[in-house]
């Protein structure tokens, strides 16, 4: 089998992390891990862990159709930390259709698979949205899971961001980002307080 071949089939997606509307929204540093072209880009999130990809759930709170010949979706989607930016265009024509389908009208619970893009506006501001690959209507229960599963996931990078550590991302995050591991660990508090709530 020719080396291109053998790469080729040893190809592995990356594991989507949970990750909170908040954290994201902080994540403002990216990198690749070599300068080839098909290497993936990662978002550094603040709590010290790469991601590539994400998945997300939250109730759709506004959606917006742009272009008639070149359609791109933008929607709003509402965890209990904040608001996620999620776009689908005709490079995602699957999440494209289905996100076309949902009626913001209806406040309805989504789960989005996706990946992280981080843009810096001319003026020095930073704005992260995801590039949805998957989108999919969900019930309560399952949102309730992803939260869990979010908690759980937040909570075991915080955990290992505070460790001493030589850990690259971990030291790059403390170095990049202004909030430490209390400032997260209270944001997934909040974030199962308000899910109680509900």
């Amino acid at each position: 089998m020719s080396e291109s071949n053998s790469n080729f089939m040893s190809y592995e997606r990356e594991p989507a992390k949970r990750v909170f509307a908040a954290e994201l929204r902080e994540a403002s540093k990216t990198f690749k891990d070599t300068e080839d072209e098909k290497s993936p880009l990662y978002v550094l999130l603040p709590t010290g862990e790469r991601c590539n990809r994400v998945l997300l759930t939250g109730t759709i709170t506004q959606k917006d159709k742009l272009g008639d010949q070149n359609v791109l979706y933008r929607a709003r989607i509402s965890d209990p930390t904040g608001l996620f930016f999620v776009t689908a265009g005709s490079y995602q024509p699957e999440a494209m259709h289905q996100l076309a389908k949902i009626d913001p009208e209806m406040p309805v619970f989504v789960a989005v698979i996706g990946k992280p893009s981080v843009y810096t506006s001319p003026d020095g501001k930073v704005l992260t949205s995801v590039r949805a690959e998957s989108v999919l209507v969900v019930d309560q229960e399952t949102r309730d899971l992803w939260i869990l599963d979010a908690a759980r996931a937040t909570l075991d990078r915080v955990d290992a961001s505070s460790a001493e550590t030589s850990d690259a991302d971990v030291l790059l995050a403390r170095e990049t980002y202004r909030f430490g591991p209390e400032h997260w660990r209270r944001m997934v508090y909040d974030a199962l307080s308000r899910m109680m709530s509900i």
